[in-house]
């Protein structure tokens, strides 16, 4: 592993830093908007005073911290998969080049002794997961990972209320920042209420130190902070673009990991890009939270 010297000497100094995922720029947005996005991602958190660390893995190291050549690579070029934590070994050992998740990045960043990380909406329970079992391991890696992740709540396209059983089931503290409601990714309010409130970064930074002291910090804290209802994606077309996207997922055999990317895409053509700038914009406000939440922490 390789820390980049300014994510080291901010570490070293406990200066904030806030990691900050590669899938999304990519796999998840349009070639050209993503290096865009990935750049003022980085301002965003620079904005704050925290030092971003954009993590991937290039010609098998994994890299904390990229530079722009590294973030133009990224998002422009056709070599990096997708890699999850149980990916990484394999990827490494051959040289090859990767994006990391959720899982992988909280896996890299609390290897590094960053704290806190910045994401749009975590992985879960799929719909009809009684019969495939299918189930990210988003959950199960923030369940032994001690890392702070700002997040939307989780990818509406999932089945909400069993992802929040099995968070609860792993003891994976979860907190809603200014709401009692724990959102859905590009909505507000998933239908489902959060299991604590808080109202600032310094009471997330007291969560996160009574944690430690409590002997559970190899666990996560989720601070779920949602999209305002101004910004939402408008709840009736959401409903009618998912039901038409997972009837034509059923209809095509997408199964397993090529579900999000399919229901994703489906999404962003359906609503003529109204989802991809929601996308946007709640990553764009998890940074800026995760930074100010790096800096009450530090």
């Amino acid at each position: 592993m390789r820390i980049a010297d300014e994510v080291a000497a901010a570490l070293g100094e406990g200066r904030p830093v806030v990691a900050l995922e590669s899938t999304l720029i990519a796999h998840g947005l349009p070639r050209g908007r993503n290096l865009e996005v990935a750049r003022e991602l980085e301002s965003a958190v620079r904005d704050e005073g925290a030092v971003p660390a954009t993590i991937a893995v290039v010609d098998g190291v994994p890299l904390i911290g990229l530079d722009d050549d590294a973030l133009e690579a990224l998002a422009l070029g056709s070599g990096f998969v997708k890699a999850g934590v149980r990916d990484l070994p394999a990827v490494v050992a051959r040289g090859g080049s990767a994006a990391t998740t959720v899982a992988s990045t909280s896996h890299l960043a609390a290897l590094a002794g960053i704290r806190v990380f910045a994401t749009g909406g975590l992985g879960g329970v799929h719909r009809e997961a009684r019969e495939s079992w299918d189930e990210s391991s988003d959950l199960t890696t923030l369940a032994v990972t001690g890392i702070t992740v700002v997040c939307a709540g989780v990818k509406s396209i999932l089945d909400v209320g069993a992802t929040l059983e099995r968070l609860e089931t792993l003891n994976v503290v979860v907190l809603g920042y200014a709401t009692d409601k724990f959102p859905g990714f590009y909505l507000s309010d998933s239908g489902f209420p959060v299991p604590a409130r808080v109202e600032t970064p310094e009471e997330v930074a007291a969560v996160m130190a009574a944690r430690a002291q409590l002997g559970l910090g190899d666990r996560a804290v989720i601070v779920a902070n949602p999209l305002p209802e101004s910004e939402q994606v408008h709840p009736e077309l959401h409903d009618r673009v998912l039901a038409a996207a997972l009837a034509a997922a059923e209809e095509q055999g997408i199964r397993g990991g090529a579900t999000t990317p399919f229901l994703l895409d489906r999404f962003h053509r359906e609503t003529g890009g109204v989802t991809l700038e929601a996308n946007v914009a709640l990553v764009r406000r998890n940074a800026v939270l995760a930074a100010r939440i790096a800096a009450a922490a530090a």
